[in-house]
């Protein structure tokens, strides 16, 4: 009875030991495929993200195009109400 424990103890081992190196081969072997068209891919993004940060580039040249003529109309209306203001308190 022992031994036939042993026994089914050792083939759920080795059936175990089998799904994994099944599973590593499987998956080394999808990359092993995929890895053309990763290659191909690769410029595409790599255009894909220059793009992108030129386009952030530009809205965040934009916004401060925008923003800084405010900011200094804003300092010049307001500073002086603001030092009043902290002087006088």
């Amino acid at each position: 009875m022992l031994s036939a424990l042993f026994a089914l103890f050792v083939l759920a081992v080795a059936g175990i030991i089998v799904l994994v190196v099944a599973a590593t081969v499987l998956k080394f072997a999808l990359k092993l495929i995929l890895l053309p068209l990763k290659l191909v891919l690769l410029p595409i993004l790599a255009v894909f993200f220059l793009v992108k940060l030129a386009v952030l580039f530009a809205v965040g040249a934009l916004l401060l195009v925008i923003f800084l003529p405010l900011m200094v109309l804003f300092g010049v209306f307001v500073a002086p109400f603001l030092v009043i203001g902290a002087l006088a308190h």
